[in-house]
C-alpha cells in the first residue's frame, strides 16, 4: 500500500457520481484504480473526467485483479449481499452503502463471512460521520443532556416523477423508508448506544402492484430503556423544498442538528450551550462521506480500532418489524 489504499468503486450512480468518485480521486491515502459499472460508456467517462486507470463491465473480472486492496460496494440494494460476500472471498476489505443486505440473515451471512476472512466490513452510515452528529454524540456520551427520552426525525421530499430501481421492491428492498427513514433510525439506535426495542407501529402508503414500494410511512418505536423514536417520511410532498429534521430530547436538555442547537438545563434554566464554530464550510452530505471514507482507510491500515458492524443486525430486524407491522396493521412486539 505504499501509493495508498488501492481501491475500486463498484457501481457508478448518483452516490458514487457526488461523493465516493470524487472523494477517492483526492484523499490521501488512497489510490481509486478502477471503476466497475455494466453500463461501460459512463463508467469509462468517469473515468476519464477523474483519472482512473481502468474500467470493468463484469464484477468477477475486477475482483480477479491482482491491483485491489479494497472495494467500495455502490449498487442496487438487491446486489449489496451477492457483492460484498464475492469481495470477500477474494479477501478484500470492503465500504458497502447501506443497507448491507435486505434481511437480518443476509447481514449476519456477510458478517461471518467478514470474520472468517479477516478482512474489514464497513457500512456508509454517512450521517454518523457529519460533524454536527460528532458534536451530538459527545453531548449524549458524556451525559450532559440526561437520559435520551425520545428522538424525532423525518424527511420530506418533494414530490418528482422519478422511475428506477428505488422503485422497484424486488431490487430496492423498499421506498422512501428503506431510503430515507432507514439512515435515520440507524443514527437514532446509534445514538441512544443501540437499546433493544419492544414494539413499533407503523403506517404507509403504498403504490398499485405486487412490486410497488411505499411513498409515505409514519413510525412509532419504543425501547427497552423507554426511549421512544417518531419518523415521519415521504418521498410524495407537496411543498416548495425539501424538510429534513432530528430532534433529541433528553431528561435535562434538548438538541436538533442541521444546524446543530444545543440546550442544557442549568441551575433550573434552559440555557443554549450549543457548540460555536460547529459549521464546515462543505456541506455536511459531502464532509460526512469525507469523514466516512478516511475513516475507512484508518480502519484498514489499523490506525484506528475496527468494530464489526453486528449492530446492522438489530436495526434491519426493526426495519422488518416497521414493514410487518404496515402491512399487517397492528402493532408488532419483540
Amino acid at each position: 500500500m505504499k501509493d495508498g489504499v488501492r481501491i475500486a468503486v463498484v457501481g457508478t450512480g448518483a452516490i458514487a457520481q457526488l461523493t465516493h468518485i470524487p472523494v477517492l480521486s483526492k484523499l490521501r491515502g488512497a489510490s481509486l484504480v478502477a471503476l466497475c459499472d455494466n453500463d461501460a460508456a459512463k463508467a469509462r467517462a468517469l473515468a476519464d473526467r477523474f483519472g482512473v486507470p481502468d474500467v470493468f463491465t463484469d464484477f468477477e473480472e475486477l475482483l480477479d485483479s491482482d491491483e485491489l486492496d479494497a472495494v467500495v460496494i455502490a449498487t442496487p440494494n438487491h446486489l449489496h449481499e451477492p457483492h460484498v460476500l464475492s469481495a470477500l472471498r477474494k479477501k478484500l476489505h470492503v465500504l458497502c452503502e447501506r443497507p448491507l443486505a435486505l434481511s437480518a440473515r443476509g447481514i449476519e451471512r456477510c458478517l461471518a463471512a467478514a470474520q472468517k476472512t479477516d478482512v474489514r466490513l464497513v457500512v456508509g452510515h454517512n450521517h454518523r460521520f457529519r460533524s454536527d452528529t460528532q458534536a451530538l454524540d459527545q453531548f449524549i456520551r458524556n451525559g450532559e443532556l440526561g437520559q435520551v427520552t425520545s428522538i424525532r426525525c423525518g424527511s420530506l421530499q418533494v414530490k418528482k416523477n422519478a422511475d428506477g430501481w428505488r422503485n422497484r421492491r424486488a431490487e430496492s428492498g423498499g421506498g422512501v423508508f428503506l431510503e430515507h427513514g432507514f439512515p435515520l433510525l440507524d443514527l437514532a439506535m446509534w445514538l441512544a448506544d443501540g437499546p433493544s426495542p419492544v414494539r413499533v407501529v407503523s403506517s404507509m402508503r403504498r403504490g398499485r402492484g405486487a412490486g410497488a414500494v411505499e411513498d409515505a410511512m409514519q413510525v412509532f418505536l419504543e425501547c427497552e430503556n423507554g426511549l421512544v423514536v417518531n419518523l415521519d417520511l415521504s418521498w410524495s410532498y407537496v411543498g416548495d423544498e425539501d424538510r429534513w429534521w432530528f430532534e433529541v430530547h433528553a431528561t435535562r436538555g434538548s438538541a436538533k442538528l442541521a444546524p446543530l442547537r444545543v440546550t442544557k438545563e442549568l441551575n433550573g434554566r434552559a440555557v443554549d450551550v450549543s457548540p460555536s464554530g460547529a459549521g464546515v464550510r462543505e456541506s455536511p452530505f459531502l464532509q460526512s462521506y469525507r469523514a466516512e471514507i478516511a475513516h475507512f482507510l484508518a480502519v484498514i491500515r489499523g490506525e484506528t480500532p475496527y468494530e464489526a458492524p453486528t449492530d446492522q443486525v438489530g436495526v434491519q430486524k426493526i426495519v422488518e418489524a416497521v414493514y410487518k407491522a404496515a402491512e399487517d396493521g397492528k402493532e408488532i412486539r419483540f
